[in-house]
């Protein structure tokens, strides 16, 4: 796996809107909307000197302009090589209707930093197994960085951003053990919704040896369920060795007593046979780690403690 240059004081980083739209009002005295020049203004505290493409203007429904619109911003941002990294501005929906306009050997060419989470994870897994190198789930500046970070989750974006992402990579939130045990690979994943629905499709994940992440938020348990059934039955638990689950934002009955609750649907379904953290401190709340997809990681898993390590 390739690891792109880091980002570095004064560099120019895309701001692109592959999925949603963010508001488009109020505007702001510059004539964009305001989260849109929030995003600008806080990812200039950071040194970086960012470059609007058009989608983060746009909206077509639930969606930042037509597929065609946010691909081509895409391919723009990474065949630009005055472009040293990319931010997504925001996730949302709509990153999977766009897979196939995409020229992957393009750019596999012209590797860069690149970052968000959520349905950005389509991207994620598409980079790092078409293209090889290595991108970042991380805070997005629309969502989460423009309103202002904790001192945890801004340390390790900024180490994400400008290098340092390495060694052990501790946890905020108390994590449980599922499973016990050690293993190393390619660390894989981001939001279960998204990782499920690929399966069966060009842009499949492929979980071979690998360290899988996982996280989601507002679905039931029996939708959960049903995502991580999915995966079971589609052999990626079998094939990985070893899985983090992040944080499960809003996944809970709809009412007390309402089925199964989300840990007994994790016992149920995953595996214990290799090792299994529960609760990591990355998704969507705050605090968040910014993990390293496709790096190599090492997961070791006790029931009195745990380690992930960023090799």
């Amino acid at each position: 796996m390739i690891t792109p240059k880091p980002l570095f004081a004064g560099a120019r980083v895309a701001l692109l809107a592959p999925a949603s739209p963010t508001p488009q009002t109020p505007l702001a005295d510059s004539g964009l909307p305001q989260q849109v020049q929030e995003s600008v203004d806080v990812l200039k505290t950071y040194g970086l000197e960012p470059v609007l493409y058009p989608s983060c203007t746009l909206a077509y429904g639930y969606l930042a302009g037509s597929d065609a619109q946010r691909a081509q911003d895409v391919m723009d941002a990474f065949l630009d090589d005055s472009i040293d990294g990319i931010f997504c501005i925001r996730g949302g929906y709509g990153i999977q209707r766009m897979l196939d306009l995409l020229d992957f050997d393009r750019i596999a060419q012209h590797p860069k930093w690149f970052a968000g989470y959520s349905d950005v994870t389509a991207l994620h897994v598409a980079l790092n197994q078409r293209c090889g190198f290595i991108t970042y789930h991380t805070p997005m500046p629309s969502t989460e960085i423009r309103k202002g970070l904790d001192d945890y989750t801004n340390e390790y974006l900024k180490k994400a951003m400008f290098g340092g992402l390495q060694g052990i990579l501790p946890s905020a939130a108390a994590v449980t053990s599922l499973a016990n045990g050690s293993a190393s690979g390619i660390l894989c994943g981001g939001n279960l919704s998204l990782v499920s629905s690929s399966l069966g499709t060009p842009y499949e994940i492929d979980t071979k040896g690998k360290i899988l992440f996982l996280e989601d938020i507002d679905e039931a348990p029996y939708r959960i369920d049903g995502m991580l059934n999915h995966m079971r039955l589609a052999g990626k638990f079998e094939d990985c060795a070893g899985i983090i689950m992040g944080f499960y934002t809003n996944c809970v009955p709809k009412k007390p007593g309402d089925g199964l609750t989300l840990e007994q649907v994790f016992n149920d379904l995953l595996p214990k046979d290799k090792p299994v953290l529960l609760n990591y401190t990355c998704g969507h709340d705050l605090p968040t780690m910014s993990l390293p997809l496709g790096a190599t990681a090492t997961l070791i898993v006790r029931s009195s403690d745990y380690e992930l390590r960023i090799d």
